[in-house]
């Protein structure tokens, strides 16, 4: 695994891509291509503050957005050609959305839909099922 950029974003975070591609065959290679931001949960992204408390409890005190894009099957000489296909894909349809000045703020709030939604993926220290309102 090879980080391959790392991008300021002008939402102030930095956005890691990292190249995961794997020969699985002779003359086959499985290219994928990760793309990585972490950043810290605020108080301010939610209206309540036992909001904030709860996706800190679950998740930590920094939360992370990742994408995967992958092909299988690329013959190796390809493989190059094939990851920055997967580059400009993402540059084109992903990075926008992960550029706004909101973005941050919106996937902590879809953290906390989902530890709502899904209660029972998210469980306390002592294995019970966490108190969600």
């Amino acid at each position: 695994m090879n980080l391959v950029e790392k991008i300021a974003l002008p939402n102030d975070l930095v956005l890691q891509i990292w190249d995961k591609s794997r020969v699985i065959a002779s003359g086959t290679t499985k290219v994928e291509m990760a793309m990585v931001l972490t950043f810290a949960v605020r108080e301010d992204y939610f209206s309540e503050p036992e909001d904030f408390q709860k996706v800190v409890d679950v998740f930590g005190p920094e939360i992370s957005y990742e994408r995967t894009k992958e092909r299988a099957f690329v013959s190796t000489s390809d493989s190059k050609r094939v990851f920055d296909e997967l580059m400009e894909d993402f540059r084109r349809d992903l990075l926008p959305y992960i550029l706004r000045t909101d973005f941050p703020a919106r996937f902590a709030m879809s953290k906390l839909r989902d530890i709502r939604q899904n209660p029972y993926r998210y469980r306390d220290i002592s294995g019970e099922t966490g108190d969600v309102k």
